[in-house]
């Protein structure tokens, strides 16, 4: 069996401030707690940037290039860069800092959806700022959009423009399959890192028959071309992941995905998160990729070949 890779999503563009204290904003926030997510076992960090002044995502280039640099000069760590951004960006500017950073590694969303996370607003008693309870509450009228032409798109000006690769996040079915289209007209090559995704409102249920479905489904398009990673929303996280490495997979766990640590108990950071699940997998005997290991499994071009 391969050796595990822990992918850490530190921040990302679903939580608001409101939500968690310990949900990293700032510059030097995320780049501190991307450094100990690396320290704790995580190989690959993924990234998106706020805005320092109220929590916001923001694609702004230069917001990222403020704590890239230090994260690249700090761990070993694999970088990916996010290219689905925040709530209403467009293609380009999600695609803004990633064309400048020339990263080893981009998030690439594998289909349009409904990405509903206005139910959160309710389990927050008071906002600190303005722009979070619409931000949330209109998601009930939002479609993320990733059309074909996006996605051929993103890789032909980033892929083959820069020779980053994928992180294909699969929210649903369908996407598998136009992961395995593009895959067919030779639009992207293997090895395919396939993020398969649970419990987003609108894309596929946290469910275990669901996870096995998506890993069927997956082995039967992609046969050895892939190299399968599980992220599950919320409570499920923990217990998806570890199902996921228990099958052979690969985990994400982050305050992206997840705000908790255990049932009723806020997560303190992301890189408590890498050390429980690091742990359990561990006590099952199994291996964690170092970001070397994680270079050679998904033939990523190397860190001295980055723009940061």
């Amino acid at each position: 069996m391969s050796k595990v890779i822990i992918t850490c999503a530190v921040t990302g563009a679903i939580h608001t401030p409101s939500m968690s204290d310990h949900l990293p904003i700032t510059p030097q926030e995320i780049a501190e707690q991307s450094i100990a997510a690396a320290e704790a076992g995580a190989s690959i960090i993924h990234l998106h940037a706020r805005d320092p002044n109220d929590g916001r995502p923001t694609p702004d280039p230069a917001v990222f290039m403020q704590f890239l640099p230090v994260i690249k000069q700090s761990t070993d760590a694999v970088i990916n860069i996010t290219t689905g951004g925040g709530l209403g960006m467009t293609v380009d500017e999600r695609l803004a800092a990633p064309l400048l950073a020339k990263p080893e590694m981009c998030s690439l969303n594998m289909g349009s959806m409904n990405f509903n996370i206005a139910p959160s607003a309710a389990r927050v008693k008071k906002f600190k700022y303005e722009w979070e309870r619409p931000y949330l509450e209109g998601t009930t009228n939002y479609i993320f959009r990733n059309t074909f032409q996006d996605i051929e798109q993103i890789v032909e000006r980033l892929g083959k423009g820069h020779g980053t690769r994928f992180e294909f996040e699969c929210y649903d079915i369908g996407h598998l399959y136009n992961l395995a289209h593009m895959l067919d007209r030779k639009v992207v090559e293997p090895p395919l890192f396939t993020q398969t995704i649970f419990g987003i409102l609108g894309g596929i249920g946290a469910e275990h028959r669901n996870l096995m479905f998506m890993k069927e489904t997956a082995d039967r398009l992609f046969g050895k071309d892939y190299v399968w990673s599980v992220l599950a929303a919320g409570r499920h996280q923990m217990p998806f992941v570890t199902m996921a490495g228990m099958m052979g997979g690969n985990v994400r766990v982050g305050l992206e995905d997840s705000l908790w640590i255990g049932k009723g108990k806020a997560a303190t950071s992301n890189a408590e998160q890498v050390a429980k699940i690091r742990r359990i997998l561990e006590e099952l005997s199994l291996e964690i990729a170092t970001p070397a290991e994680a270079r050679e499994m998904l033939k990523l071009k190397g860190g001295d070949l980055v723009g940061f």
